[in-house]
């Protein structure tokens, strides 16, 4: 790509090395070029393929730097996190990120000048890189305000001696109700430590001294936990989401004559006038054997439709399973579209970890979601999507408690009462007067795009660009 002229605003965009963070910041970078906007995008050698297929069209420029390498755990050439072994290797992948330093700063000296950066909270580090250049920083996290302000404000609770499952109120928001289990080890241990937990807080600092924190978010949505979080914390937050909103699907804009073979299933459901159950983990869930195995029989006792994707063979425990389901159910163990199934028209529920893209993602295809959260922020995000804007329901654990087993049984009866039952109809009515307050909030003139607006604005009269 050619360089931009001076007077040209150019940002700076440097994802975190993993699919979730990466994707929204895809959609950011292409709604910035809209505004005539220069975008020079960072990434790894094994990343550029992604990313030059994901960004195919457009005209950002792609820079690779080098991944570290012998770094101990790390096997060579892994430079995602969906491609670890296991994520209990994520401090030390996300630490060996420091490494890149050196490489960043040196390809940031050979470009024009550069307006601001937006950079992930997991590359901490490259708020010195900002500073040494006096480029102002944008912060980026995939977290949503609610989850985020919960955190800071459960903090004094989780170091007491509540125990995990006993519900406690959320200071500054007593309507809120949670428990120890729905924080992530180590946060909530009562002393916290470990190198997950020092690389967390080692964030803390950088961000609350960058510029200001992106959020993937609507204002009308959360309002109360962005007003609070601003109230508390630095740097101001800044909502401009749902950034995957802002992008027109590319197969819509160009016409693609072969759809996927899972998309043509899902065709093949709507023309028989039936609804389809989603169903999907993320890229990082690790799910037990025997947890695998109930999902299966929950699946097909169920009797609803379902399309579910997985990480592994379907037969590892039950090499019959697809036959038994194959007029009803496709398992797909390919990487899929998520937004283009969850627009389809015959899908009617998502069964999700409450990963806030995946939240976020359902919201705006107005499709009502079974949380099952596994890790990260995904138990605060479950809570607010049954209990707080009420677009979904919970699976249900054999015990009860928010971290419990789920039988077939409680799956089995969860599926049924989103698909079929009047919780289900209920969460199906909300979500789609959500979803359309959060379509409206990225077109011109909504809350986020006059945020963004005002962003720009801002950071580039204060740069004289």
């Amino acid at each position: 790509m050619a360089s931009p002229s001076p007077r040209t605003i150019h940002v700076v965009v440097f994802p975190f090395m993993s699919k979730g963070h990466t994707i929204p910041i895809f959609d950011l970078a292409r709604f910035l070029l809209c505004r005539k906007i220069c975008i020079t995008i960072f990434t790894t050698p094994a990343n550029r393929p992604f990313f030059s297929h994901s960004l195919s069209g457009t005209n950002i420029n792609i820079i690779e730097i080098p991944f570290p390498q012998n770094i101990q755990g790390i096997p060579p050439g892994v430079e995602s996190t969906d491609k670890l072994p296991s994520m209990s290797l994520f401090a030390t992948f996300a630490n060996a990120t420091k490494l890149m330093k050196p490489h960043f700063e040196k390809a940031l000296e050979s470009l024009p000048p550069v307006a601001f950066m937006i950079t992930d909270g997991f590359l901490s580090w490259t708020l010195d890189s900002a500073n040494k250049f006096g480029i102002p920083r944008l912060v980026y996290f995939g977290m949503n305000a609610f989850s985020r302000v919960l955190t800071m404000s459960a903090t004094s609770v989780l170091r007491t001696q509540v125990s995990d499952d006993e519900l406690f109120e959320v200071p500054d928001f007593p309507w809120i109700k949670i428990t120890r289990n729905d924080f992530d080890l180590p946060f909530r241990d009562r002393e916290p430590k470990g190198p997950l937990f020092d690389f967390i807080k080692e964030q803390s600092t950088p961000t609350s001294k960058s510029y200001g924190l992106l959020v993937n978010s609507f204002y009308e949505l959360e309002s109360v936990y962005v007003n609070c979080c601003n109230r508390i914390s630095s740097p101001k937050s800044w909502c401009i989401g749902p950034l995957c909103a802002f992008h027109e699907p590319a197969k819509e804009q160009q016409g693609v004559s072969e759809k996927p073979s899972y998309i043509k299933w899902l065709d093949g459901m709507l023309e028989q006038g039936k609804q389809v159950l989603y169903v999907a983990f993320g890229t990082q869930a690790e799910l037990s054997p025997e947890q695998f195995k109930e999902i299966k029989i929950g699946l097909e006792k169920s009797q609803v439709n379902f399309l579910w994707v997985v990480r592994r063979t379907i037969d590892e425990t039950d090499d019959e399973f697809e036959n038994r389901v194959k007029n009803r159910g496709l398992v797909v163990t390919e990487w899929v579209d998520q937004r283009e199934i969850l627009r389809h028209r015959s899908v009617e529920g998502f069964l999700s970890h409450c990963g806030w893209n995946s939240v976020i993602e359902s919201i705006c295809a107005k499709v009502p979601i079974l949380a099952w959260p596994m890790t990260a922020d995904q138990h605060l995000n479950a809570r607010m999507v049954v209990e707080v804007i009420k677009i979904g329901l919970r699976a249900e654990t054999c015990d009860g408690s928010v971290r419990g087993f789920v039988k077939w049984e409680g799956l089995e009866k969860s599926a049924k009462e989103l698909m079929e039952g009047d919780k289900g109809k209920e969460a199906r009515k909300k979500v789609k007067e959500i979803g359309e307050a959060a379509i409206n909030a990225v077109k011109e003139g909504g809350s986020s795009w006059q945020t963004l607006n005002e962003l720009i604005v801002e950071l580039t009269e204060s740069k004289s660009v």
